[in-house]
């Protein structure tokens, strides 16, 4: 730490040097620093987690909380049929029953995914998805179900 004492000329005329000192703002950044330094742990404590298990064979896990409308296609693309999570339900009555299910939920809990396979017809998908905002859902999620497993 060295401080200037050499004297300079006094200028009574309008021309002040601006000068700042910046040493004890660099001693007060550098005991900040070695503070920081001691109080920081060197290795991060562990974190005990549990990862669930892969479910064992073909079981399918259904939860209560998401409606999944699955879409049956024939292989011309056209949808012949749906499912809302496990329950049939005909294209007809498709969204009257949606909106049955849809109308006792809160509006942040109507999310539904239409599940449907690549080969659906980009048309049909949009219907269902037309009578799938009628009945109230939203947002409105796609799924694809012929996905390779990773």
């Amino acid at each position: 730490m060295a401080i200037d004492v050499e004297e300079k000329p006094v200028d009574r005329g309008m021309h002040a040097e601006p000068d700042i000192n910046v040493t004890p703002l660099i001693d007060v950044l550098l005991v900040l620093l070695i503070i920081f330094m001691v109080i920081t742990p060197l290795k991060p404590h562990k974190i005990e987690s549990k990862i669930p298990e892969r479910a064992q064979g073909n079981v399918d896990v259904v939860n209560p909380l998401v409606i999944v409308l699955g879409l049956d296609v024939n292989p011309q693309g056209i949808v012949t049929g749906a499912k809302i999570n496990q329950e049939d339900v005909t294209l007809d009555r498709l969204g009257a029953r949606l909106k049955e299910i849809l109308d006792p939920l809160p509006s942040d809990r109507r999310t539904i995914f239409v599940r449907a396979a690549r080969s659906a017809i980009y048309g049909e998908i949009v219907k269902i998805i037309d009578i799938a905002k009628g009945a109230g859902a939203s947002p409105i999620g796609l799924q694809i179900d012929d996905l390779p497993e990773s």
